[in-house]
């Protein structure tokens, strides 16, 4: 072709009048996580499954919503929304999903190979490497694992500094999604979606995967074994010996809610548990015939998520003592309410918070990031797949009795698993949460390290708050003890026998309206003596616990046999009980459910019995005290079950 000298002399002034696209860093790796070492370029030959999150529309109005049926001072209180309002609510813009596809074109993407998801909120298609390589000015690499699994990455992306508004984050990327088999690295440090945590921790894969592993830090503490003959004795002066055995009618006392007397069918209560995690029903009959002679032989309705079974391969308290104690006294607490068991992942993977999530709102699961969530099907095995996506329905209140360190996942990964927590509860839906067992210190004893932001061995170190503790939009539930030789009716303290209340302040979530009163008093009146070397003391991001209940010295048969167990794994299904009875008053006299608790029992701290004595130590150092008002270690303090009634009956 032929151009003249005044062609190609204009062709070069347009091109030099052209703005030149400026690309900014979007994510980046420090470093391999442990385990993974660098294997070879990847050939520009292959191709990889690319997937762009788009950035949610009015999220800076998620809270203003929330509150809005949440709050008791609204006159919209209760009205809770639909799932489809909700997707609609906060899918990407038009805008933002038209600049993102014109980036893509513009760079040889052809239309045709773009898709968008279901959920609305993914672009995806499939790209070489040279491609991606070109889109995102980086190189893809291979990694192998230790135990032999390749996984693609890269350490660094830019991309068009005018799309940084309208992208969450991209994969495969910095991200690590191979599948490593859960015997080869602990459960709560496998690691995750972006590469480096708040403290600056960097995160380790597949973090989020293996919850339920028998070693998770985040189960139930074993206590004594009983014999048959202490029970029985026990049982004949139950209420005398509560502080040395927790039954249900101890529970009752305590905080004077009565046994359940109806079970309304619109009325729902969730336990959540992890496969290997299960309960045995010979387990379940022992303790009904000793405590709910009604209920021997009954069971829990079974919600089975992503091939979530009951496994009884392997048994022990390890496999069996956090499913057993979850049921027998949620299923107690309510009967003759029914109670749902969403079991969650098979036995080969393991599952995720997101892959619950993802089973209850189908518009969530496009966004799983491959590192931590689980993938289906399953391809070492297991569930054939495919993933469940929605399908699902989520029960008015929902207790999990696990949880990670805030430290275990990136900022990125627990802000979006946050924002679906918001959205349950702008259906309705209450989300507890246990606080943890080892007060300010992160599941297993473990701090972090100033210097080198590893974990260390708990005797020092920075305080380690634990997720989803810290998200806004859940309840955290802590833990007291009746203390030793006083009675039934005496003040609790926070939990210092085996276990210690997880409490903080989180790194990553900032400080709710909600809270902002209460922690402000707890600053100004009861200044921790710990600086910013220690915690987040900035007086500006979310406190929890929210508030507590008795977690010691609970009678639970596990494996044919009682023992005493311990934990924020029993406080929280109590707590789940006691609001599922609440629940059941406000159907019945034709009212909503409670929905997001938070701002009502923040509004409402006359209906908790103040805990003033104990502390919540680690890393160290004594802790948080308890104290009048809310504190970090037993929150706004336990239920006083007639007055949180009268309070929630008089709301709208």
């Amino acid at each position: 072709m032929h151009f003249s000298l005044f062609t190609l002399a204009a062709l070069a002034a347009t091109a030099l009048a052209l703005p030149s696209i400026n690309h900014v860093l979007h994510e980046k790796r420090d470093r391999l996580p442990p385990g993974w070492e660098y294997h070879e370029k990847l050939a520009p030959t292959k191709v990889l499954p690319m997937k762009i999150a788009l950035t949610q529309s009015n999220l800076d109005k998620a809270d203003e919503f929330l509150m809005d049926v949440s709050s008791p001072a609204s006159s919209n209180y209760g009205k809770h929304w639909t799932h489809r309002d909700i997707a609609n609510k906060f899918a990407p813009s038009a805008e933002t999903v038209d600049t993102v596809k014109t980036w893509l074109t513009s760079a040889g993407i052809a239309p045709e190979r773009i898709s968008r998801s279901q959920s609305l909120g993914w672009l995806k298609f499939d790209a070489t490497v040279a491609e991606a390589e070109n889109l995102l000015k980086t190189e893809y690499h291979l990694y192998k694992h230790s135990t032999g699994k390749p996984h693609v990455s890269c350490s660094e992306y830019r991309i068009p500094e005018h799309l940084a508004p309208h992208v969450d984050f991209i994969t495969p990327t910095v991200h690590f999604d191979a599948k490593v088999p859960q015997a080869v690295a602990k459960p709560v440090e496998k690691r995750a979606p972006t590469s480096t945590a708040a403290v600056g921790r960097p995160v380790q894969t597949k973090a989020a995967l293996g919850i339920g592993a028998p070693t998770s830090g985040s189960l139930p503490k074993k206590g004594a074994t009983l014999g048959r003959q202490t029970i029985i004795d026990e049982l004949k002066a139950e209420l005398q010996n509560c502080n040395r055995f927790i039954t249900p009618n101890c529970l009752r006392a305590l905080y004077l809610f009565p046994p359940g007397a109806t079970a309304n069918p619109e009325n729902s209560y969730g336990i959540v548990e992890y496969t290997p995690q299960a309960y045995l029903q010979a387990d379940l009959d022992l303790f009904f015939a000793n405590f709910s002679k009604n209920q021997v032989q009954r069971t829990p309705t079974l919600n089975s998520i992503n091939g979530g079974v009951v496994q009884t391969n392997q048994q022990g308290f390890q496999f069996n003592g956090e499913s057993d104690l979850d049921l027998e006294y949620a299923m107690t607490l309510i009967n003759p309410q029914k109670t749902t068991l969403y079991q969650v992942g098979d036995e080969v993977q393991g599952a995720s918070f997101n892959d619950f999530l993802d089973a209850l709102d189908g518009s969530y699961c496009a966004g799983d990031d491959p590192v931590q969530d689980a993938s289906y099907p399953n391809p070492n095995g297991g569930f054939p797949g495919p993933k469940n996506c929605g399908g699902f329905a989520a029960t008015k209140v929902i207790s999990t009795s696990y949880g990670y360190n805030e430290a275990d996942l990136t900022a990125a990964y627990e802000r979006r698993q946050c924002m679906e927590y918001m959205k349950l509860g702008l259906a309705g839906t209450s989300f507890l949460f246990s606080s943890g067992d080892f007060g300010v210190a992160g599941n297993g004893g473990r701090c972090i390290d100033p210097e080198t932001k590893q974990y260390n061995d708990g005797s020092s170190g920075i305080f380690n708050p634990g997720f989803p503790g810290g998200c806004p939009y859940i309840t955290s539930i802590g833990a007291t003890q009746i203390q030793p030789n006083a009675s039934v009716t005496a003040p609790e303290k926070a939990c210092e026998t085996v276990i210690f209340s997880g409490g903080g302040f989180s790194n990553v979530f900032p400080l709710p309206g909600y809270q902002a009163g209460a922690v402000k008093s707890f600053f100004t009146n009861f200044p921790p003596p710990y600086g910013a070397d220690r915690f987040n003391n900035s007086q500006a991001t979310r406190g929890f616990p929210d508030i507590s209940a008795n977690g010691a010295n609970y009678v639970v048969a596990v494996n044919g046999r009682f023992s005493l167990v311990y934990g924020t794994s029993a406080s929280s299904p109590t707590v789940g009980a006691i609001l599922t009875l609440v629940n059941e008053e406000r159907l019945y006299a034709g009212k909503s459910t409670l929905g997001f608790v938070n701002p009502f029992l923040s509004a409402n701290p006359e209906v908790f019995n103040d805990i003033t004595l104990g502390a919540n130590p680690g890393c160290g150092t004594a802790g948080f005290q308890a104290v009048p008002g809310w504190d970090p270690a037993t929150g706004l303090g336990t239920p006083n079950f007639p007055k949180l009634m009268d309070a929630a009956m008089r709301l709208p």
